[in-house]
């Protein structure tokens, strides 16, 4: 018997549209958490709090900081920028994607919807870069015998001066989490929704 399902669907019950907003409300959250700042620090010596700011795209850093140190310590690669701005793109695509469409793929013996399967595949996505981006601060702040989080003493290497940082996680970055979170169970609950199990 061929398929008569439709590819798409823009129309669907009280419930479809309750699980349509829940996760535009999931992808705002996304979306507002990936221009906040994930981690700030402050370095005594510098006037101001905002000395090294840490974004989903990279580090932004104050004009002393750029001249007092080698970039090669907080910059990331060059592919980086853009690869981190097309993920971007592409998730919320995915999420748009998701909202509309009511097609079902095959998964060795089991047929997956695809609408579910998008949208964790972005949460657990946001969710590894989140981790992401804790290791590798984690791992740059220990190279240069300094902590991620919380107060580190070190010696400038350029001016061989002792210097004092306060460094700690941002709003936004729990915000990415709770994006990621939320995105994973939207997309396990979501037949719950729209009674997949029935059809």
């Amino acid at each position: 018997m061929a398929n008569t399902e439709a590819t798409w669907t823009v129309g669907g019950g009280v419930l479809t549209w309750i699980f349509r907003l829940l996760l535009v409300v999931a992808a705002a959250l996304m979306v507002y958490s990936w221009f906040q700042p994930w981690w700030i620090a402050d370095i005594a010596t510098i006037r101001g709090t905002d000395d090294l700011v840490l974004h989903p795209w990279g580090i932004d850093a104050v004009g002393p900081v750029r001249m007092a140190s080698d970039p090669a310590l907080y910059e990331m690669p060059g592919f980086f920028k853009p690869f981190v701005w097309t993920y971007f793109g592409v998730a919320m695509l995915a999420l748009l994607v998701s909202l509309f469409v009511n097609k079902k793929f095959k998964l060795g013996p089991v047929r997956l919807p695809l609408a579910t399967t998008l949208i964790i595949v972005v949460g657990l996505s946001y969710l590894i870069t989140v981790g992401l981006a804790y290791y590798i601060g984690d791992m740059r702040a220990s190279g240069l015998e300094m902590n991620f989080i919380g107060r580190s003493d070190y010696t400038d290497p350029t001016s061989h001066r002792k210097v004092r940082m306060d460094s700690d996680l941002q709003v936004g970055y729990w915000y990415a989490l709770y994006a990621g979170v939320a995105l994973v169970a939207l997309g396990i609950i979501r037949f719950l929704f729209l009674r997949e199990w029935r059809k």
